[in-house]
């Protein structure tokens, strides 16, 4: 690295991605641990490639140096391979400005998040310029980011397979091919409807298996459900609950009749809709997808941002994009007499091409808040 760029990364504000160090003691182990949990926090985040740049003032950003040979490139790199699962990709550089030696640590942008720590267990992230432990949620997303879990085969603990309609099933087993003959509950097992719970010896609904087959999942699930809430004629507030596809059912009945005028609208809705249910990040559980109606905005919020690192005008450019809740998305393949689902991941280009001389469609993918919002403008409600 030369210095002018180093010293375009000091006039930075610390953040998710940079972090400043005056000093970091490394032939002790309280200043090995700190080295390993600023790492590992910077790789968790998200973003592209990071910096831990030692030497430097945080607040004044004041130069102070290093002294170099403390700051080895193979005794750190040993560092966070002994202390980091897995270990992080990193780079140690020595730069030099005027007297002063800067360390910098370039923390490589990491498809196997999350990184954990050996010692202590936690997952480290970084919130603004602050360095913290993940939340449980934070944790699951990273998971689902890097394909290492999947949220639809989740046991849900406690429930009852009470709640799956049978006959709904069985629909399922004749449509798929399989035949109703083929039911067991070790055959509802192998297709991730339902799970085992060994310790308890008993089976359990997923949460793929309850949006799909349970007649009311919201009893349980209440996150899963949509509100919609229209300024059309004063303000209405609707809560709706059902399996997924009679989700979309009743958010699209709900819709015509508060924009019963912008018929144009529907095919522009119904996608969207599908889109939210299908690919929503259903690890969160403390948010629903929200539809705000007013006279002249529409906005569809969707708990999870786009999974990956796809930047999003690629993304509604491809045919096959990455899916969030790939079970979910094939078997409602299966389930939707409709094929309404049938064109569900292309439908952003969908969208984009029908809005054309009605309006404006804007695509928010807001990866600090975890995210994603479709805003449609440009109409005017009586």
């Amino acid at each position: 690295m030369d210095v002018q760029k180093l010293m375009a990364i000091i006039r930075e504000n610390e953040g998710p991605k940079l972090d400043f160090k005056e000093h970091i003691d490394l032939r002790y182990q309280s200043g090995k641990k700190e080295f390993a949990k600023d790492v590992c926090a910077i790789a968790n985040s998200l973003g592209g490639r990071g910096y831990l740049v030692i030497g430097v003032k945080d607040k004044t950003k004041d130069l102070v140096g290093i002294k170099a040979k403390y700051y080895r490139e193979e005794a750190m790199q040993q560092i966070i391979s002994s202390r980091l699962d897995p270990p992080v990709d990193i780079r140690v550089e020595h730069v030099q400005i005027d007297d002063k030696t800067i360390g910098v640590v370039s923390i490589f942008k990491s498809n196997k998040r999350p990184h954990q720590s050996r010692q202590t267990g936690a997952f480290y992230i970084r919130r603004g310029s602050t360095t913290d432990i993940a939340r449980r949620d934070e944790v699951a997303m990273m998971l689902q980011q890097g394909g290492l879990i999947s949220s639809e085969l989740t046991p849900l603990s406690g429930i009852d397979m009470d709640i799956l309609n049978n006959d709904r099933i069985l629909d399922y087993l004749d449509k798929s091919g399989y035949g109703r003959e083929s039911y067991s509950l070790k055959f509802l097992q192998h297709l991730g409807i339902i799970a085992y719970d060994r310790d308890l010896e008993i089976y359990e609904p997923t949460l793929g298996g309850a949006l799909l087959f349970s007649d009311n999942p919201q009893i349980y699930l209440k996150h899963t459900g949509i509100k919609i809430i229209s300024k059309i004629d004063g303000k209405m507030v609707y809560k709706i609950n059902g399996d997924l596809i009679t989700l979309v059912k009743r958010a699209m009945d709900i819709i015509k009749k508060e924009l019963k005028d912008f018929t144009e609208l529907y095919d522009i809705f119904e996608e969207a809709i599908v889109n939210a249910v299908v690919h929503r990040d259903y690890f969160d559980q403390s948010r629903e997808v929200v539809i705000y109606i007013s006279k002249n905005k529409i906005e569809i919020s969707n708990p999870g941002c786009i999974i990956g690192r796809e930047r999003l005008n690629n993304l509604i450019r491809q045919l096959n994009p990455n899916r969030r809740n790939n079970w979910l998305y094939q078997n409602l393949l299966i389930l939707d007499n409709e094929k309404k689902m049938l064109d569900t991941g292309v439908g952003l280009r969908k969208m984009k091409k029908n809005i054309e001389g009605i309006g404006k469609i804007m695509f928010l993918n807001l990866r600090k808040i975890d995210l994603f919002k479709i805003v449609i403008l440009g109409y005017e409600a009586e």
